[in-house]
């Protein structure tokens, strides 16, 4: 599927809920965030955290899979409804070594960074979110991990 074909039609299906590990479509890259943004638009990086109030990132980040990006549209700090959008990396990118090296060795989440810009090619409009349940379990770990009382 080329990015020119997801700018056309703008809304790409989704499955019912995110599956973990499995890739969106092949060669496609997805950003989840509460930003909205609009096509042609860059994600650069030296901008504050979706995640982490006064952290400026060095990296813009993103992935092949429809979970990571989910989990990065619900979880995204600020106001407003999650977005989910395809990107495409304007340069060379990484595995995310956050991920990778500390949780899923071989990136099987297909978390990916960049020094260099992202540029937004579209917009899932029809994804749907986790259960509340599933939800409500993440914030409460990541509570615990901010607390201090598990490790990430």
């Amino acid at each position: 599927m080329a990015y020119s074909d997801l700018v056309s039609v703008n809304v790409v299906s989704a499955k019912p809920e995110p599956v973990p590990f499995e890739v969106y479509a092949p060669g496609v890259y997805l950003h989840g965030t509460k930003a909205g943004l609009t096509v042609g638009e860059t994600l650069i990086a030296g901008h504050e955290s979706n995640f982490e109030q006064g952290r400026v990132m060095n990296y813009v980040y993103f992935t092949a899979t429809l979970d990571a990006a989910t989990w990065g549209a619900e979880l995204a700090a600020g106001e407003g409804r999650g977005r989910i959008y395809v990107v495409e990396p304007m340069g060379d990118f990484e595995d995310d070594p956050n991920v990778t090296d500390q949780k899923f060795p071989g990136n099987p989440t297909q978390s990916f960074r960049s020094r260099e810009p992202l540029r937004v090619a579209g917009e899932l409009l029809d994804w749907v979110g986790h259960s509340p349940e599933r939800l409500q379990a993440m914030l409460s770990a990541l509570q615990r991990i901010e607390a201090g009382t598990i490790e990430d």
